[in-house]
């Protein structure tokens, strides 16, 4: 919905305003809105007549109903900025505490279960999708969103576009990763179903991308295949890259900045490339071969 839309309140649509001018994604859009909606229903009416009281009931509510540490505090981020910036009443949110999240370890798949998994999906677009969320260590939503120009086997890299934090960087690409996807291209090219220059993962619809979600249920679909009864997404496969590096003795440096974290140092693409070539996809370019 934009501040344009009729019958948008004058004070959503402040809040939508506000959230456009500093340029937020989308996602955030939406969930800063949602918190400020739900909260107008519990209160019974228009936010910006609520209390620091009114808050503090409302935390208390959301931790009787049972809310996960990590929904409690996406609610209070969304109305710490409507309060904070729209209203312009920081004072409000005084009695308002983010909660700590409890830290688990994440789930990792060994090499051979990572083989089975990218075996087991039901054609080759999902082998090759995961096969690159796990040989180059994205997110789901960076796999989706590249596009066939993003690949330069010359450097060995993968140009990862806006990814999380609105940040382009470089992902590393072994050479069975790019074997893999170049016969993906090929097929996908024979097919009629990927475009010059388009999707490098195209949907039912050539013009639009493979959607997370429809990657996420091939995980799944994959994982109940290949009998592995480890709870798996496709941030699984980003956990194991990294773990499976680190276990061959990569620099963690390197590894945070193939992952995309925040880090002190530019790494250029020549080190990953040689990274790739050396000691880095060992057990990446076995999994991902088979062998």
């Amino acid at each position: 919905m934009t501040s344009s839309d009729p019958g948008v309140s004058p004070l959503r649509r402040r809040m939508v305003d506000d959230l456009r001018m500093r340029r937020f994604a989308p996602k955030t859009q939406t969930a800063y809105l949602r918190a400020v909606r739900q909260f107008a229903r519990f209160l019974g009416r228009s936010p910006d007549t609520a209390t620091v009281e009114d808050l503090r009931n409302y935390q208390l509510h959301l931790v009787d109903h049972g809310t996960s540490p990590t929904s409690l505090n996406a609610a209070i981020s969304g109305l710490k900025f409507f309060f904070d910036v729209t209203l312009g009443q920081p004072e409000l949110m005084a009695r308002m505490q983010p909660v700590r999240v409890p830290r688990k370890l994440p789930v990792v798949l060994s090499p051979d279960e990572v083989r089975r998994l990218i075996a087991a999906a039901g054609n080759l677009k999902h082998q090759t999708a995961l096969s690159v969320a796990y040989g180059a260590g994205l997110r789901a939503s960076e796999v989706v969103a590249l596009k066939v120009s993003d690949i330069d086997s010359q450097r060995m890299t993968l140009r990862i576009e806006q990814g999380k934090g609105r940040k382009d960087r470089y992902a590393m690409l072994s050479p069975v990763l790019l074997e893999r996807l170049r016969l993906w291209w090929r097929v996908a090219r024979a097919q009629g179903s990927m475009l010059d220059g388009g999707w490098l993962f195209p949907g039912m619809d050539p013009v639009d991308p493979l959607t997370a979600r429809q990657l996420n249920r091939a995980v799944h679909a994959a994982a109940e295949a290949a009998q592995i009864g480890k709870r798996v997404s496709p941030h699984t496969l980003r956990h194991s890259f990294a773990t499976h590096l680190l276990e061959q003795k990569v620099d963690i440096r390197v590894i945070q900045v193939l992952l995309g974290h925040r880090q002190l140092d530019y790494v250029p693409p020549r080190t990953m490339s040689r990274c790739a070539k050396r000691r880095g996809t060992v057990t990446h370019d076995r999994a991902l071969s088979g062998t």
